[in-house]
């Protein structure tokens, strides 16, 4: 008989060893394709010479998508069959990745502007002379017609970008049913002290998906978005370059590949299971699980629903949904939780958002070593964080008041870190008529007037064209026609500029005043500073993660079990709607108005900006990040006050109920062992 119960119990343990180990491919693999195009933001903003604010409204189109279904997913997800619905969303999400990386095939080559040569897609590069004597008007800086510019335009494809734009939506869409069916599936059938250290698991097995998106948006950022397609030997650029734009369209058919098939085993896991470690009877498991979610609990004050388990039509369930939203915000714990990592994820959403670029323009790091070093530092720092903090909720059995004093200690402590960065930096790069004079002193200008100078007046230059070169003084100028060059050798990357003026103005004279193609490196003191800056962000990182299992066990321990699916679907609609879709617009549109000079376009009009105001840039966009965690910091104080107030009236309920139990004679055996449990509680809360 011993043999015969044993087997339901191995067969539903494999069932949720499935489950789990599927749920971590899924998020894995959504993760994936998360970090991939939070990578490759980059090089979409370059290929489709489009601002940062614009790109904003890209990257929250996956938010958009969430909103589209999230709430009713989450609500009628619940009663239906939740691993199909998972595998359905991964399918769509699939789709999403080929989309975004459709363009590619129909734009045509990529044709990024210079002043020293015109590449073609049949490879032919005609150089030019630098200086161009004796021409009055330069033809990039004439405006085209709107005519001949709506021509031009349509030929190079530059409205593609709407293509991205559809296909992250598709991928918010299919994403969807993951967090919240999966999360709740899995709370429903485990045992309540394993959920913690599960939801742990699932999280650091996810964050590796992050990492490998960053490392291969890191790889294919140093290859040519034109890969086998042009003569290399003839572009003029290096992957260290503005310009630049890496394959970022492999990665997305890379990406959707790995989603498509970890959706595979989600079509044969079942709809339903007994619950981990129950005995074969179903009624026992039923009304265990009813007392061990009841006396986990954490209610509000204003609600006293009973739980109802019955079947009920569509129909009913349709009548019941607003009823059910009301409960639910009338949790004012569950509403406090919302706002403050609504704050929390304003912050970090425009932070990763614009980490890389941050890194290149701030500490002189190329788009690719800034991908790879999030990947390979922060990501697994944050991995790292995620499973400790759910191992310090297992090892010491913490409740919800110790969750909730874990991740007030984490978040304090990674804002702190935050802090100290904002005080590290490195000197803008010196750019003749830019950031400096011509003659070497301080300058920071957004008139682009300024980059003509005596010594290029005679050359007709175009002050909108980016080519710049580095000349031996080691200052950087927009354009060896700014630079005053005169004649050139070589070709491609190995060209080299001879006899230019203006070098001759910030240096003695008879040195060499050649210059070669690219921008000048940074100061070598700005290394020591991007190591120690690079340390402070990394244990930032870890620190902040170990605060995050324990706050979402503070959100599924505040919910009762009937809203569960609901109440998780509205935090991931709430927060990635207002916290998700905002961030990246008006952080990219604050960050646009501290750039000083903007690419133009192959049809004509302003492109992608080329080079920041290094210092403005800084205090915007981390003076913004620290502000919106100073805010979620505070609301998590006022948050810890009311979870404790909740616990001590739920306590003196409880005791309450405990006596008259007592004094009535009923039950004495049960109330005996209430009144073991309430102070095992408390003598473990207080150790916290």
């Amino acid at each position: 008989m011993s043999v015969e119960s044993k087997k339901p119990r191995e067969a539903c343990c494999s069932k949720l060893k499935l489950f789990l180990a599927s749920m971590s491919f899924v998020y894995f693999a959504k993760a994936f394709g998360g970090a991939y195009m939070k990578s490759s933001i980059t090089q979409i903003e370059r290929r489709f010479d489009i601002p940062s604010s614009l790109i904003g409204v890209i990257d929250g189109s996956f938010e958009m998508g969430n909103l589209l279904v999230i709430a009713f997913v989450s609500y009628f997800g619940a009663k239906l069959h939740r691993p199909r619905l998972i595998a359905i969303g991964c399918v769509i999400m699939a789709v999403g990745s080929y989309l975004i990386a459709l363009p590619h095939f129909f734009q045509g080559m990529y044709k990024y502007e210079t002043s020293v040569s015109h590449n073609t897609g049949d490879n032919i590069s005609e150089s030019i002379l630098p200086c161009l004597a004796n021409h009055t008007v330069i033809e990039a800086d004439k405006t085209p017609d709107l005519e001949a510019r709506t021509a031009c335009e349509k030929a190079a494809g530059s409205s593609m970008w709407i293509y991205v734009f559809l296909g992250n939506m598709l991928r918010g869409i299919g994403e969807t049913p993951i967090m919240p069916l999966g999360v709740s599936y899995l709370d429903d059938f485990s045992r309540e002290e394993n959920t913690p250290f599960y939801l742990a698991c699932i999280h650091t097995v996810g964050i590796l998906g992050p990492m490998f998106g960053f490392m291969l948006g890191s790889y294919l950022a140093k290859i040519y978005v034109d890969i086998g397609s042009v003569d290399l030997d003839t572009i003029t650029i290096n992957y260290k370059d503005s310009r630049w734009v890496g394959a970022w369209w492999v990665g997305f058919i890379a990406t959707g590949t790995v989603i498509l098939l970890s959706s595979i085993p989600f079509w044969f896991l079942p709809k339903s299971m007994p619950k981990q470690g129950e005995e074969e009877s179903q009624g026992k498991s039923t009304e265990l699980a009813t007392k061990t979610e009841k006396e986990n609990f954490l209610p509000d004050e204003n609600l006293d629903h009973e739980e109802k388990e019955q079947e009920v039509t569509f129909k009913e369930l349709a009548k019941d949904f607003v009823p059910s939203l009301r409960r639910l915000f009338k949790n004012s714990i569950y509403t406090m939780m919302i706002i403050t990592y609504l704050v929390s994820v304003n912050g970090f959403m425009g932070m990763i958002t614009f980490k890389p670029k941050f890194l290149e323009q701030i500490y002189g790091q190329s788009a690719s070593k800034a991908i790879f070093l999030i990947g390979v530092l922060n990501l697994p720092a944050v991995a790292l964080g995620i499973i400790t903090g759910g191992f310090i909720l297992k090892r010491f059995k913490l409740g919800i008041i110790g969750a909730a004093r874990v991740s007030i200690a984490a978040s304090i402590g990674s804002f702190c870190l935050l802090c100290i960065q904002v005080f590290l930096h490195c000197d803008n790069a010196e750019v003749s008529g830019l950031t400096i004079t011509y003659q070497g002193t301080n300058q920071v200008s957004y008139n682009q007037e300024t980059l003509l100078s005596q010594c290029n007046m005679g050359c007709s230059c175009s002050v909108k064209q980016w080519d710049p070169v580095c000349a031996y003084n080691g200052l950087t100028y927009a354009s060896p026609c700014l630079a005053g060059c005169q004649t050139t050798t070589g070709k491609g990357k190995d060209m080299v500029f001879h006899n230019c003026t203006c070098v001759g103005e910030a240096m003695t004279q008879g040195a060499n005043m050649s210059a070669v193609l690219g921008q000048c490196p940074r100061k070598s003191n700005c290394d020591r500073t991007f190591k120690f800056y690079m340390a402070l962000s990394v244990v930032g990182s870890f620190i902040s993660a170990c605060g995050g299992t324990p706050g979402y066990i503070v959100l599924l321990r505040s919910i009762q079990k009937d809203l569960k699916s609901l109440a998780l679907g509205m935090q991931t609609l709430i927060v990635r709607t207002l916290g998700g879709i905002p961030p990246p617009i008006y952080f990219g549109a604050l960050i646009d108005r501290t750039c000083l000079k903007w690419g133009t376009k192959q049809c004509g009009g302003r492109g992608a900006c080329r080079l920041y105001d290094a210092n403005t840039f800084r205090m915007i966009f981390l003076g913004l990040v620290t502000g919106l965690y100073f805010v979620s910091n505070a609301l998590w104080g006022v948050l810890y006050v009311k979870i404790v107030k909740r616990q001590k009236k739920l306590a003196l309920r409880n005791q309450a109920k405990e006596n008259e139990l007592a004094v009535n004679g009923v039950g004495k055996g049960h109330a005996n062992i209430n009144i073991a449990q309430n102070k095992e509680d408390t003598d473990k809360e207080s150790t916290i």
